[in-house]
């Protein structure tokens, strides 16, 4: 290494201008820049579970008696406990650590630096971060006003060049779903196909029984969102065989961690619970989005996940932003040309429904 050359002169190439995958802010850093104390903070930034995981999970890592022991490399136990939730036989299912973790395999098994990835834009930004790291060349095809999909565009975008198609549905940031018949009409290309179903839970529909007739759908699953799980990092799924014996092959050993598959066991023995917070999210986001019509500067968008995307007038999100981060309530803020003029909103319990729009009914005065 020369004195001119420095270390970047080694790295690779296509991750010296990397800017990295956007991650929120934890409540405690913002400490002395807001208006109120840190635990007077409202997080509806990142889509978590308000209600948090299920009390046996919270039992069952209090008295975990394996913390000294490596996990089970080739995930048995995780991969026959997801196949008894999922309704799909374990041989389908890989996990990992949190469902980026899965999207970052799957672009590490199929992609080469060059490689076009296809995603229908705005979509969830860890596929953009994960086709750089690998040095895929992204092409990214608008959905319309309302955020659906032109399955005639994707068609349209393939080339000689194009190894894999990444869509979300719900779709992130926009909430909505794309219709069955289009995302077949994807898969029927032949290509693969990855669908990140991360908010299915609280959508009800899914492509998992459509991935033992194709040999190139994948569906993502995460336990982040409907379990409230998303500190432990439990993501799984669910594969054509041949594509999941692959990534077995080349994960990391160990990718999912002791105490995930102690949360995993004991969400899945408490499910009633888990899915009554389900429909209490549901219900409120129904609720707060009936209270962001009536804020004349905001149009919210129908959505099937537990967030609520909203436009902004005049483009002031970014300003909006701003003021209700000081105020302590915390919402996503896209500084991106696609969603300059838009803000996403966690649907948090019936309280943090109340105090955001007080403070926007505020602002709006």
């Amino acid at each position: 290494m020369s004195e001119g050359t420095g270390i970047e002169g080694l790295i690779r190439s296509n991750l010296v201008n990397l800017n990295g995958y956007s991650a929120r802010k934890s409540p405690e850093t913002l400490k002395g820049e807001l208006e109120v104390p840190v635990e007077g903070i409202i997080k509806l930034d990142a889509n978590e579970n308000p209600y948090g995981c299920s009390p046996k999970v919270n039992q069952a890592l209090a008295s975990c008696p394996d913390l000294n022991i490596y996990p089970d490399a080739g995930q048995a136990e995780f991969r026959e406990l997801l196949a008894g939730y999922t309704g799909i036989g374990a041989e389908h299912i890989v996990a990992g650590s949190g469902s980026g973790d899965l999207i970052d395999l799957i672009l590490r098994l199929f992609v080469e630096p060059g490689d076009e990835v296809i995603i229908c834009a705005p979509a969830f930004s860890m596929f953009r971060f994960s086709t750089e790291m690998y040095g895929g060349r992204l092409i990214e095809v608008p959905r319309d006003k309302d955020f659906a999909i032109d399955v005639s565009m994707v068609r349209a975008a393939i080339s000689k060049r194009t190894k894999i198609i990444l869509m979300d549905n719900p779709n992130n940031p926009a909430g909505n779903i794309t219709p069955q018949k289009d995302i077949q009409a994807i898969v029927d290309t032949g290509l693969p196909v990855v669908v990140d179903e991360a908010y299915v839970e609280f959508a009800g529909r899914t492509m998992v029984p459509m991935v033992s007739q194709y040999k190139n759908l994948m569906v993502l699953r995460t336990f982040s969102k409907w379990a409230g799980l998303a500190g432990l990092r439990v993501g799984y799924g669910i594969f054509p065989p041949k594509i999941a014996d692959y990534l077995v092959r080349i994960k990391l050993p160990y990718n999912v961690n002791v105490a995930a598959l102690v949360a995993v066991r004991e969400s899945l023995k408490d499910l009633d619970y888990l899915m009554g917070n389900v429909k209490a999210i549901i219900a409120e986001r129904d609720r707060l989005f009936g209270e962001l019509e009536k804020i004349r500067f905001l149009t919210p968008f129908p959505s099937q996940a537990n967030f609520i995307l909203c436009s902004v007038a005049g483009g002031s999100a970014s300003e909006l932003y701003q003021r209700l981060r000081r105020k302590g309530i915390l919402v996503r803020y896209f500084d991106t040309p696609l969603l300059r003029d838009y803000i996403r909103i966690s649907v948090g319990k019936p309280e943090h429904t109340d105090a955001l729009i007080a403070a926007l009914r505020e602002i709006e005065k």
